[in-house]
């Protein structure tokens, strides 16, 4: 017989739970191994032995698929699916394939735009208190390094650009020697940043390291993080020169050129060129003659874009057609003592006006007030309904960005800035920003441009802690072929094939990819917490009824009066006195006749005289000892031999109640919660 027979069974008030699926598993792996197994071996031939282990196992369906069983798979999907899978689907439904729209053959470089990380640190919310403020750093964390890793196995880009503001307090965390901090926080310093700055790396950085030669491009995959944000650096006069050098020097120059996809990405930092026409707070001057070595080095790098462009365009279309990297130098003799500094040979190159110019700018530029951003705008969409041309409203101030300023920020550019930036670029096609944390998609009309306009896109925040429910990035699709002449491949034949790109057909394809939200995620988790816990005090309580069940048959064995059979009398007579002799008088049909000398047990019917063990008279009749349960060491309750045994009900039997329900409510949450703990600790170790 398995060992599982011989468990407790529920007896009295109290309620032991039927063996769960491991425990039956393990006593019939134990019966099998134990017994069928060398009863095999010596009956090789006989075949009707397999099934009798298992029969007697009383395998059965209720027993493995009981409530807490139920509630722990239940939770297991919902973390699941709340920690990975609709992480996984929010990605995937972004692949390239489903929204690029480019001719058949094409092979376009792939981008993604992150804004506005800005790692939760106390800055962010000063008076949020111990242990919550560590929650919150750490969880979003964990939800940007999760987003980011499934970005790089489902999306696999080529690029990361990041659109600044890393940090949320970055620009508070002084070098030694600086002055100037607020005094709260003054305690944090260099050290500080340097955590910050190993954080960060743990979150993107190492994540990106580690698939650099995995990925389908891992020959040209580039991740760039110098463009600042005013969370870095700060805005304009408020910029400390220290903070800015430790910032370049860790994440390189925060004014950059690159070619990528034929397409020049111009960097810039705009934060430092907003202190352009400020007023000096040290010696009270406003003008360009102002907080000078602020935006020196951004009005430097401007003067000298078309140039530098030209020479870094050139060089990167020698390295994609095979030829030398570097420009060809001045061959001549000259003499030892004569001064004489080498000069390349380098003249405009012959690309510039086949490669569109792409600016990136942690702060957008200006734009006229109530300037609406678009359908896709989280916070505020559109007032009204687009017209039959598609258009909406040019005035929506619900639906735009405002156009203001304060202490460290500053919503959009002065308009001069922003007008001395696209002069100086020059073929600028689009312009993609941050700093605003909401999606925003507007076209410039006012700026020259070889299209009619520029395309500015706001990039959404890629932290669910930084206003918006659903974060996204912006995922860019970079096609533009050229030849060896300088010229786009497909442009002349545009309108000869029809599955060509047209002339006026933009080389880049942008796309929003939203985050889930994860607000909405921990709503769904606390329903579920409060309907596991209700089904399982509810379970909890249920015990009082399968104990009252439990008792009326222990006691009775199904009838209302305890019933003895003349077989089940002893042989015997056993040694009595006067007071126990009234108790062996004639029964009528059966049922047993106690008088009131029958309920001293001085002696019984299976001892001695002088013995006193009532156990042995509590099996009298049910066969089961009442003292000796298991259970009421397991509830912490002992039974006292002076209660009435005829009676189910004991002393205090109300307050037993409910410690009973409290207790089983108790076990039952640390069985459905400790697996779960484990499932969520092991989902949470894949990122």
């Amino acid at each position: 017989m398995s060992a599982y027979r011989h468990a407790p069974l529920s007896i009295g008030h109290d309620y032991i739970e039927p063996p769960g699926f491991l425990r039956k598993f393990y006593a019939g792996v134990r019966h099998i191994f134990g017994h069928y197994v060398p009863h095999l071996l010596a009956n090789a031939r006989r075949t009707d032995g397999i099934a009798s282990p298992l029969k007697g196992a009383q395998w059965q369906l209720r027993s493995i698929w009981n409530l807490l069983t139920a509630l722990v798979l239940v939770w297991m999907l919902a973390l699941w699916w709340g920690e990975i899978g609709i992480f996984r689907n929010s990605i995937a439904g972004c692949d390239w394939h489903y929204w690029e729209k480019w001719p058949d053959g094409a092979a376009p470089h792939r981008m993604v735009l992150v804004a506005d990380p800005q790692l939760v640190d106390p800055h962010t919310y000063p008076g949020r208190p111990w242990p919550l403020s560590t929650i919150t750093r750490q969880h979003t964390d964990y939800y940007m390094r999760k987003s980011f890793t499934i970005i790089q196995d489902f999306l696999d880009p080529q690029t990361v650009f990041f659109l600044g503001d890393l940090f949320d307090g970055g620009r508070e965390w002084l070098p030694p020697g600086t002055s100037g901090s607020d005094s709260r926080w003054r305690k944090y310093g260099e050290d500080y940043w340097i955590k910050e700055y190993k954080r960060f790396g743990n979150i993107f950085l190492n994540e990106w390291l580690r698939r650099a030669g995995a990925g389908l491009h891992r020959d040209h995959r580039k991740m760039l993080v110098g463009l600042p944000g005013n969370h870095d650096l700060g805005l304009g006069n408020g910029i400390k020169i220290p903070v800015r050098r430790r910032f370049n020097a860790f994440f390189g120059d925060g004014n950059s050129i690159e070619v990528i996809g034929n397409h020049t990405f111009v960097s810039l930092d705009t934060v430092s060129l907003s202190a352009k026409g400020q007023q000096d707070s040290a010696t009270g001057r406003q003008g360009e003659g102002s907080n000078h070595e602020v935006w020196a080095p951004v009005e430097e790098f401007l003067e000298n874009l078309k140039s530098q462009k030209s020479r870094v365009l050139d060089r990167a279309i020698r390295l994609q057609n095979d030829k030398v990297e570097n420009d060809m130098m001045f061959h001549e003799v000259v003499g030892v003592r004569e001064p004489h500094v080498s000069k390349s040979v380098h003249t405009a190159s012959k690309f510039e006006g086949s490669v569109p110019s792409v600016l990136l700018t942690h702060v957008p530029l200006y734009r006229a007030k109530d300037t609406p951003c678009g359908p896709l705008r989280e916070r505020s969409p559109p007032s009204t309904k687009p017209n039959k041309d598609g258009e909406y409203l040019e005035k929506d101030p619900g639906n735009a960005i405002r156009v203001e300023y304060g202490f460290q920020y500053q919503n959009v550019l002065t308009p001069d800035i922003s007008k001395e930036i696209i002069d100086k670029i020059g073929d600028v096609q689009s312009v993609f920003s941050g700093d605003d944390h909401d999606y925003c998609e507007v076209l410039h009309r006012g700026y020259t441009s070889p299209s009619g306009g520029i395309r500015e896109i706001t990039v959404k925040a890629f932290s669910w802690a930084m206003g918006v429910r659903r974060p996204g990035f912006l995922l860019l699709s970079l096609w533009n072929p050229l030849d060896d002449t300088a010229k786009a491949i497909y442009q002349s034949q545009g309108d000869q094939d029809s599955n060509i790109a047209k002339p006026q057909h933009r080389t880049i394809q942008p796309h929003l990819c939203l985050l889930p939200n994860q607000l909405s995620i921990f709503i769904r988790y606390i329903i579920l917490l409060v309907l596991t816990l209700f089904a399982l005090l509810i379970r909890a309580a249920r015990a009082i009824n399968k104990i009252n069940n439990d008792v009326s048959k222990t006691y009775t064995n199904g009838h209302v009066l305890p019933f003895i059979t003349e077989s089940k009398r002893p042989t015997t007579p056993p040694f009595h006195d006067s007071s126990s002799a009234s108790a062996s008088q004639a029964h009528t049909n059966g049922l047993a006749i106690r008088s009131t000398a029958g309920r001293i047990r001085a002696t019984s019917p299976y001892s001695f005289p002088g013995s006193l063990s009532n156990d042995h008279a509590r099996k009298n009749y049910s066969g089961v000892s009442l003292h000796d349960d298991p259970l009421d060491e397991r509830w912490g309750r002992g039974r006292s031999h002076d209660e009435d045994d005829d009676h189910p009900k004991r002393k205090g039997a109300a307050g037993s109640r409910l410690v009973v329900v409290w207790r089983e409510f108790r076990r039952s949450v640390l069985l459905v919660g400790f697996p779960v703990g484990i499932w969520w600790i092991y989902l949470a170790g894949k990122f």
